[in-house]
């Protein structure tokens, strides 16, 4: 494994680690922490320690299932949690300080932890990163001992440029990968400017990066990429980043055909771990051999200048016209 800084937190963590969406059972399933456990355990003794989790995910299970596992193991371990997604309805108007207090309080005491490492904004509003109050709360938690460090999770560009302005956010998650460029313009630029920490999820678009789907592929009912194509539930980015499934396919075969022979979803890892502004990567599993396999990319060269031009062309026909400017 290799590890990178996490922006002004100075932790230094695995530049793959693990996200827990589906940790516990794929997307829509019952928790399960017996998979969970073995999922955690895979990922740790593999060397990742770091661990990205919420308190909506599972309703709270995956973070009981974290903080379990974090307290079972002797070496260092950071965890990584979210609030805000529980507010209903999830408005600017229902971030309020003490509710938020709340929830973070609510997450120490599912994870049995006395301080979070760092806990996230889950992609609020827009309008909440003009609300200074906001994010004056979380220096007062950090006062208290209750954080070490304030992240943002956030759904477009303009969201993390506005975030980093705060002096006490050190880390910014947000969707990049070889259907969602725009990050890598402005905004990597100035977190590097400004010591800021990037977490990158969703970084196989909902799995359409491993090659594996096609136009029969079905998803069960409670799996977003089932009933979120549209953004019903929630931003419609979260789901294969945005794009129509049937142009995703395409643009993968494309994919598939200039990488003959490989694992597309290493390769796609890899390309993203090429930026050094990135501190770590996130992909998910939903069994312990997804875990493992996350780790291929480790072990692969990096792309070429030709097969990087490859990408980018693939993205230029398929992706960016109707993707690019939206995030």
């Amino acid at each position: 494994m290799n590890y990178r800084i996490l922006g002004k937190t100075g932790f230094k963590i695995s530049e793959i680690s693990l996200g827990t969406w589906q940790v516990g059972g794929k997307w829509g399933d019952e928790f399960s922490h017996s998979n969970a456990e073995k999922i955690l355990q895979t990922a740790a003794d593999s060397g990742i320690n770091f661990i990205d989790t919420a308190d909506v995910y599972g309703n709270g299970e995956s973070e009981k299932a974290v903080g379990r596992f974090v307290k079972s193991r002797s070496e260092r371990i950071y965890v990584a949690t979210k609030c805000g997604r529980q507010l209903n309805p999830h408005i600017s108007q229902s971030y309020q300080p003490e509710i938020l207090r709340k929830f973070v309080e609510n997450s120490l005491k599912n994870m049995g932890l006395e301080t979070l490492d760092l806990i996230q904004l889950h992609c609020p509003p827009t309008e909440v990163f003009y609300r200074p109050e906001i994010f004056e709360l979380f220096d007062r938690l950090k006062d208290e001992g209750k954080i070490l460090n304030l992240g943002i999770s956030v759904e477009k560009v303009e969201e993390a440029l506005k975030g980093i302005e705060f002096e006490n956010v050190t880390s910014v998650q947000i969707i990049f990968n070889m259907f969602r460029q725009r990050p890598s313009e402005l905004f990597f630029e100035q977190a590097k400017k400004k010591n800021i920490g990037i977490i990158v999820r969703v970084p196989l678009a909902s799995g359409l990066l491993t090659g594996k789907f096609s136009k029969d592929s079905t998803f069960t009912a409670g799996d977003h990429r089932n009933f979120n194509r549209n953004g019903e539930m929630f931003d419609k980015g979260e789901t294969f980043s945005g794009i129509d499934y049937e142009t995703g396919l395409a643009a993968v075969e494309e994919l598939k055909a200039n990488f003959p022979n490989q694992d597309l979803a290493a390769v796609a890892l890899k390309w993203i771990l090429m930026f050094d502004e990135i501190s770590t990567v996130i992909p998910g599993a939903s069994n312990p051999a997804q875990a493992t396999a996350n780790l291929k990319a480790l072990s692969i060269n990096d792309l070429t200048d030709d097969q990087l031009a490859l990408v980018n062309s693939t993205y230029e026909k398929y992706i960016k016209k109707s993707v690019h400017h939206l995030w």
